[in-house]
């Protein structure tokens, strides 16, 4: 693991560095974030500066660009003991412009909608997202390199609301 100013140069290297199946996670790795084989990470992905080795990322996972991983809630100098870990399990799918924060598990094959913030745990094969971040459905495939768009769509099972009928909306 590097020291800690080379660890944020790592960090910052990583955000615009091209290679996201190659030197974005090898950079993240070196900082001390235990991850997975075949893990993309996109561009402008911010993993924790202070404390990377809180921050777990499973095999065959795929980090939408723009996406924050939180694994600590103070401001100031570095401490010691931290608020939480960050697990990301296999096969999940973060997209885009999401916040992950700290003491969070995000569970295997889940997806996670476009700018979701992620406050609790999210369970296994769950598709999540706002508003406000709730089960949306269960992903029976993960949306992997192994498995394309079409055959993860297929397998979604979307949970549906049914909106209230208005008093007078029945036709006559």
């Amino acid at each position: 693991m590097l020291p800690v100013l080379l660890s944020r140069l790592a960090g910052r290297i990583a955000l615009m560095a091209p290679g996201g199946f190659s030197l974005r996670p090898w950079l993240q790795r070196l900082r001390g974030v235990a991850m997975g084989r075949n893990v993309w990470i996109s561009q402008f992905v911010y993993i924790d500066e202070i404390h990377p080795t809180d921050v777990t990322i499973g095999d065959n996972c795929s980090i939408g660009l723009r996406t924050s991983i939180i694994a600590h809630f103070y401001s100031g100098p570095r401490r010691a003991i931290n608020n939480g870990r960050v697990v990301i399990e296999k096969d999940v799918f973060i997209g885009p412009h999401c916040v992950i924060l700290p003491n969070v598990r995000i569970g295997e094959g889940a997806v996670i909608r476009a700018g979701t913030v992620v406050s609790r745990n999210v369970p296994p094969h769950t598709f999540w997202g706002p508003p406000p971040a709730e089960a949306l459905g269960v992903a029976t495939v993960p949306l992997t390199p192994e498995h394309t768009y079409e055959e993860f769509a297929e397998g979604l099972k979307l949970r549906i609301k049914r909106q209230p009928k208005w008093r007078g909306s029945e036709s006559k």
